[in-house]
């Protein structure tokens, strides 16, 4: 059984002025616009950060669930954990662990060559948790959801590198850890910090308290900096810079490592 993270979900008010922080302060560029997304109401750009992808939606009509999100959580912020299984066995095993855990299936989308599974994250806790299956099982290639394997035109890698973790925030990390940990059927540990942590195959997911007043949510991600002056230096000038080898974009710190 293999689960690996492949995409974080981020929510904003102006999907322009996120991907403009983006582009400018880790040199990201848009790889994929999905179209279906209307559907849900919104609007969506996914840009590739080493053979992952950060994907920003924004609402464009009144009433979407990304729109009360983001009222909830008072602004920008995190918003989607999606991950990649290595068979459609291994999805179903999840679906079937939650379902015996009276977790609901947000939304799921199935064809002969993808299976997307969203989790209500009324259930989960945290954030909506994703476990999708791509047929063609290329943890670094083809991926559906960024419209398959052309997305390696827009890769950048001269100033970030990738991602190594997203920190989920909570009241109750533990609990919120544990019902993360039992869905995904995986063994918890702590970091080198004794943070909880759920290890995937290539990155984790990491459970702290909420200390900045905005509730529970996925608070953090950990990106590999390739040019950290540059980074720190375009923050700056766009009113992003945070603590120490920190950067907020789009309601969200990006701890730099």
């Amino acid at each position: 059984m293999s689960i690996r993270l492949r995409q974080i979900c981020l929510v904003a008010d102006k999907l322009a002025s996120a991907l403009a922080d983006f582009k400018a302060i880790f040199g990201l560029e848009v790889c994929f616009v999905d179209p279906a997304v209307k559907t849900f109401g919104l609007e969506n750009s996914l840009m590739p950060v080493g053979s992952n992808f950060i994907e920003v939606v924004s609402p464009i009509r009144e009433n979407t669930a990304a729109g009360r999100y983001l009222k909830r959580r008072n602004g920008d912020g995190g918003y989607m954990v999606i991950c990649q299984c290595d068979s459609h066995e291994t999805q179903l095993a999840r679906k079937a662990r939650a379902a015996a855990m009276k977790i609901r299936v947000a939304w799921e989308h199935e064809s002969k060559t993808f299976h997307a599974m969203q989790l209500h994250p009324a259930d989960t806790g945290g954030a909506f948790f994703e476990i999708d299956w791509d047929a063609k099982g290329e943890p670094e290639g083809s991926w559906e959801p960024a419209g398959g394997a052309g997305w390696t035109k827009a890769r950048r890698d001269e100033v970030v590198r990738g991602y190594t973790a997203v920190e989920m925030q909570s009241a109750d990390p533990r609990g919120l850890a544990e019902r993360w940990g039992s869905i995904a059927e995986i063994a918890l540990r702590k970091d080198s910090h004794g943070r909880i942590e759920l290890p995937l195959d290539n990155a984790a997911i990491r459970f702290v308290d909420a200390t900045d007043g905005r509730g529970e949510g996925l608070g953090g991600i950990d990106i590999v900096a390739a040019d950290r002056k540059r980074i720190l230096d375009a923050a700056e000038q766009r009113g992003c810079r945070g603590a120490d080898n920190q950067v907020s974009i789009c309601g969200v710190r990006f701890n730099l490592v």
